[in-house]
C-alpha cells in the first residue's frame, strides 16, 4: 500500500442523511467533547439536550470511560454511567433491561446520547439499547478494542445474543460518529489484540490482495503495536468496511455479506463453546481456515493460500487449528450454523474465496462437503 491509500486521521462514510465520520486520533479522549460537537449538528434540532448516557464495562471504565465522562461534564452535559460485566454474557435481554432503567433514570429524550465506550460487546449492546429505545436515540462509538476499531463499530449493525445463537436479536442503527483513540490499544490484553487481528486479516483475504501481502510484510511491527503501523491498518481496515456498508447497508444485496468471512463457522464454535471461552476473533481465526479448506475441497483455491493464511494468523497469536475445547459433535455445530442469517430455506451458504483479496458467497453448500472439513480439523487434534 502507498501512503495515499490511507487517511490516517478521518474515514467518512457515505450514507446520506445516516452518514458520518470516523475519527482517528491518538490521546483525544480527554478532548471528547470538544471533537464531537460538529457531529450533533447531524441532530434534527442541530443540538442535543447535553444528557447522555455512557455504557462501558468495568475493564475500561476507568482508563477510558471516565475522561470521556469527565470533558462531558467539564463541558456541562448531564451523564449517567452503566458499568458492565466485561464479556460476551453482557450482550444480554437482561443487560439491556439494565441500561433502559438507566435512560428512565437520566429522564433521556430523543436528543439524548447513548456512548458506548468498551469493544464489541459494548457497542453492540450499547447501540441496540440506543436503537429500540422511544424507536431512537442517537449514539456515539468510542471503541476501545482493535477488533471494535476496525469491524463492529463501523456499519450500524447493532445487537444482543439468544441461547439459540449470536446475534439473533438486532437492528441497523448508524452511529453519529466514531472516535478511534490508538492510546487504548496500549493498554488492551495481548489475547484481546490478537483476537482484533483476524478481522484486520479477514479484510485482506476478501477485499484487498495488497493489504494481505502489507499485513505479511508488516506483521512484526503490526504485533509490537508500533503507532504508524496501527494507524494504517485501522484506516484501511475501516475505508475497506465502509465502501461495502455504504453499497448494502441493510443487508439487501448480498454485498455486504462478504464481510462474514469465516464467520458462519465461527458462530457455531462461539455458541457452542459459550459465549466468552473463545474470543471472537479467536472463533473468526478458526472461521477462516475451515472456509478456506471448503473452498479447496470445492476447487475454487488452492492449498498454498490456506496455508498463507495459516502463517500469518499464527504471527498473530490466533488459533488455526482445534483443540479438545473447541472439538464439538459434527452434528451440533452444522445445526447451529443452520440457524446463521446467510442460511436460505434450511440450506447452508457460505463466504468463500476465490483467489485472496476476492469472495464471493455460495449457495446450496453441499453438507457432507462441510462434515468432511469438520472431520479433517477435528482429526487434526493431536
Amino acid at each position: 500500500m502507498s501512503e495515499t491509500d490511507v487517511d490516517p486521521l478521518t474515514v467518512q462514510v457515505y450514507l446520506g442523511d445516516r452518514s458520518y465520520e470516523i475519527q482517528i486520533v491518538t490521546g483525544g479522549l480527554a478532548d471528547f467533547a470538544r471533537l464531537v460537537e460538529p457531529w450533533l449538528e447531524r441532530l434534527p434540532t442541530k443540538t442535543s439536550s447535553h444528557r447522555a448516557l455512557i455504557v462501558t464495562d468495568s475493564n475500561v471504565a476507568g482508563l477510558h470511560a471516565a475522561p470521556v465522562q469527565q470533558s462531558l461534564e467539564a463541558a456541562g452535559w448531564s451523564i449517567e454511567t452503566a458499568v458492565l460485566p466485561p464479556g460476551e454474557t453482557s450482550k444480554s435481554l437482561e443487560a439491556v433491561s439494565t441500561l433502559y432503567d438507566r435512560l428512565v433514570e437520566l429522564q433521556a429524550d430523543r436528543q439524548t446520547l447513548v456512548i458506548a465506550v468498551g469493544g464489541g460487546v459494548i457497542g453492540d449492546l450499547a447501540g441496540f439499547a440506543a436503537a429500540s429505545w422511544v424507536r431512537g436515540v442517537p449514539f456515539l462509538q468510542v471503541p476501545t478494542t482493535l477488533l471494535a476499531h476496525v469491524d463492529s463499530s463501523v456499519g450500524g449493525k447493532v445487537g444482543i445474543n439468544h441461547p439459540a445463537g449470536k446475534n439473533l436479536i438486532g437492528a441497523f442503527h448508524q452511529p453519529l460518529g466514531v472516535l478511534i483513540d490508538t492510546v487504548t490499544l496500549q493498554t488492551l490484553p495481548a489475547r484481546e489484540f490478537s483476537a482484533g487481528m483476524a478481522e484486520v486479516i479477514k479484510y485482506g483475504m476478501i477485499l484487498d490482495a495488497g493489504f494481505f501481502s502489507y499485513l505479511e510484510d508488516q506483521a512484526d511491527a503490526i504485533m509490537a503495536r508500533e503507532p504508524e503501523a496501527l494507524r494504517r491498518i485501522i484506516a484501511r481496515c475501516c475505508r475497506l468496511k465502509a465502501d461495502v456498508v455504504e453499497q448494502d447497508e441493510f443487508e439487501r444485496t448480498g454485498l455486504r455479506a462478504v464481510l462474514n468471512y469465516g464467520h458462519t463457522f465461527a458462530h457455531a464454535f462461539e455458541a457452542l463453546a459459550g459465549y466468552g471461552v473463545l474470543l471472537h476473533g479467536e472463533a473468526v481465526s478458526l472461521g477462516m481456515i475451515c472456509a478456506s479448506r471448503l473452498a479447496e475441497r470445492l476447487g475454487r483455491i488452492e492449498q498454498s493460500l490456506t496455508k498463507r493464511q495459516v502463517v500469518l494468523l499464527q504471527r498473530a497469536g490466533l488459533p488455526v487449528a482445534l483443540t479438545e475445547q473447541t472439538r464439538f459433535p459434527t452434528d451440533d455445530i452444522i445445526a447451529r450454523m443452520k440457524l446463521d442469517k446467510k442460511t436460505l430455506g434450511g440450506k447452508l451458504r457460505f463466504v468463500l474465496p476465490d483467489r485472496a483479496g476476492h469472495v464471493e458467497l455460495v449457495s446450496d453448500v453441499n453438507e457432507e462437503d462441510v462434515r468432511a472439513v469438520l472431520e479433517d480439523m477435528a482429526r487434526a487434534i493431536g
